[in-house]
């Protein structure tokens, strides 16, 4: 999938699929790319997310941009959840800290197991926004959990993307386990510092998504910048 949604994006970006052109069917597209329609369907959602096409039932797929600026998960682009998140979810995870229950640590370390063991994708995000709300209950504060059920649709399709294009679900279960070890600690400084590392990556993956030219342009014998 990664790479029939590599070669699509690189054709609308060098312009063979012009703002306003419609994409060939599905079933040229899978004939001509030798793939299957499931692969063919995951890689026009992306291309969806990223903003460069909008799909029209019964009419196609259109491209309406040319380049990726902000993908968009559900209602919301990335960086508008992303700021939000950082003003919400670190702070919550200080008060989880401070205030959570044995409840509230057995549920997360529950949800945390399951995530380790978690093969199927699809299952996997729905704990990982579970996880969340689970964080933002454990601050005892219901307004935390109300915006947390408001973006939960968001986060979870901003979860599928990081995983599907970005290979998130280990990284991110480390760092949901730095989290959920902070708040057995205690540590209010601890837990702020885990949920920072953790939107810190998922902002790092995103990136390197959106703007893998830029990013990956100037390196030398494969080292990183």
């Amino acid at each position: 999938m990664e790479a029939v949604l590599a070669h699509l994006r690189g054709a609308i970006e060098r312009g063979e699929y012009a703002v306003g052109d419609k994409l060939p069917s599905e079933a040229e597209l899978c004939r001509t790319l030798e793939i299957s329609r499931p692969v063919l369907r995951e890689a026009l959602r992306a291309l969806q997310t990223m903003g460069l096409t909008v799909s029209k039932t019964g009419k196609g797929t259109f491209v309406v941009a040319s380049a990726v600026e902000d993908p968009t998960f559900g209602d919301y682009a990335a960086s508008d959840l992303l700021e939000v998140r950082r003003h919400i979810e670190v702070p919550v995870a200080g008060y989880a800290a401070l205030r959570r229950t044995p409840e509230n640590l057995d549920h997360l370390a529950h949800l945390l197991d399951r995530m380790e063991r978690e093969t199927d994708t699809t299952a996997w995000v729905a704990m990982d926004t579970l996880f969340h709300l689970a964080v933002a209950e454990a601050a005892q504060n219901p307004v935390f959990r109300r915006v947390i059920e408001e973006i939960r649709d968001a986060l979870a399709r901003q979860s599928a993307f990081l995983n599907q294009l970005g290979g998130r679900r280990e990284q991110s279960n480390r760092e949901h386990r730095a989290i959920v070890e902070a708040l057995m600690d205690g540590s209010e400084p601890d837990a702020v510092d885990a949920m920072s590392h953790h939107l810190d990556r998922v902002e790092t993956t995103l990136t390197h998504i959106v703007r893998p030219a830029r990013t990956d342009q100037h390196k030398e014998g494969g080292t990183e910048a």
